[in-house]
């Protein structure tokens, strides 16, 4: 069995990048172990639920639920009886995509999905992807994906998980193109599609400003951030802006890592676990940006590894936090891969900021409050982003 270490606070999408959803507030690091700790005994508590079982599918007026629908239920009973929201089962469809999302990259077609206004759903193909080579168009509708019909109840997860596949299979997508009487079927090999996790541009009102965005800290996440800073400073950059908003966390090599990136020395992290002894996580040498001016970009979907980087950064001085208070989720998890392929989150610790401020609950206060309004998002305004400008440029 493989185990995963994880802080994670819920599962849910938040960005959809090249058929890659983001899956959750989360905070990762993978690692094997060998031995596992013997069974309990729940001969007796078993034998409870048989009971009640057999009564239910002899006497209930309803149809009964088979399979695995009735193992998942029964989990989720037992593990809401531990009042903590963090340990869950996650079944093999969620899981599958958590782990692509962590990984960077997934065998797929290269597109975009989206509802439109009457919940069908489209492909927007990425540049130089398998998909625009066998031409999907943005409008086209997909009504089929090999021999399962793809209905308005769906969600875009249930979708991608029909999409996403081994390399060098090949897919089956009915389509149906604005205009057209007859759908039409195309046949598209999957490729190894990359998820960026890291966008970067130079500030139009400022050419010495760098913007720097993570939307989730994966596999790739440090590498394109160091790329990012390279061609950020080569275009003359010399003060930079990290958003870190609606990040809801990843893997955490790439939480120490990032971090390191703008940190000489010192601790990233602390971990308090039950019956051991703490461990640090301690700043890795050889960051890129240890001097320049930096604001870091934060808000309520701020969490995890993302608070993590931004509570280190904060503690030691090293950058402003603008915008709005951080979601505060600062409880480790140990991810089990099950025998079906779903897996298991349970908590086992806690983690605190370089100056042992515990966040959880109450998360991270930001060094400079501006709030984003409905009023802004109607009129396309970011005073966050503005604020963080005008700081800089002070």
């Amino acid at each position: 069995m493989r185990i995963y270490k994880i802080v994670i606070a819920f599962l849910a999408a938040v960005f959809i990048f090249g058929l890659g959803i983001g899956v959750g507030h989360g905070l990762t690091v993978y690692f094997q172990q060998d031995t596992i700790a013997p069974e309990a005994d729940f001969g007796q508590e078993f034998a409870l639920l048989k009971e009640v079982w057999r009564l239910v599918e002899d006497q209930f007026y309803g149809s009964v639920p088979q399979g695995s629908d009735t193992s998942y239920g029964a989990i989720r009973g037992a593990l809401a009886s531990l009042n903590d929201p963090y340990t869950i089962l996650v079944e093999p469809q969620p899981r599958e995509l958590e782990k692509a999302d962590l990984d960077g990259q997934h065998g797929g077609i290269g597109a975009l999905l989206y509802h439109d206004e009457a919940n069908n759903v489209h492909l927007d193909p990425l540049i130089d992807s398998p998909a625009e080579g066998a031409g999907v168009q943005k409008t086209d509708i997909l009504l089929k994906v090999d021999e399962t019909d793809i209905i308005p109840e769906m969600s875009l997860d249930d979708v991608r998980v029909l999409i996403i596949g081994d390399v060098g299979t090949t897919i089956s997508l009915t389509l149906q193109r604005e205009g057209e009487t007859e759908p039409y079927i195309l046949s598209i090999e999957r490729a190894v599609i990359q998820t960026p996790s890291v966008d970067w541009r130079i500030v139009d009102e400022d050419p010495t400003i760098g913007y720097i965005k993570i939307r989730l800290f994966s596999n790739r996440t440090n590498k394109e951030l160091e790329r990012a800073i390279s061609e950020l400073k080569a275009a003359g950059a010399s003060r930079y802006v990290l958003d870190l908003r609606g990040n809801g966390g990843g893997l955490l090599d790439a939480a120490v890592d990032v971090a390191s990136q703008f940190l000489r020395e010192g601790t990233v992290l602390s971990e308090d676990r039950r019956n051991a002894e703490a461990k640090v996580y301690a700043v890795r040498q050889g960051g890129e940006l240890l001097d320049a001016p930096l604001v870091l970009l934060v808000d309520g979907g701020t969490a995890s590894a993302s608070e993590i980087v931004a509570g280190a950064l904060q503690d030691y001085g090293r950058a402003i936090l603008i915008g709005e208070r951080t979601f505060g989720k600062a409880s480790v998890q140990l991810v089990y891969d099950l025998s079906d392929e779903s897996s298991l989150h349970v908590t086992v610790a806690k983690w605190f900021t370089p100056n042992k401020h515990n966040i959880d609950g109450a998360g991270l206060t930001p060094d400079i409050e501006v709030l984003f309004t409905e009023a802004d998002h109607a009129n396309q305004r970011d005073p966050q982003y503005q604020a963080a400008l005008e700081h800089l440029q002070k």
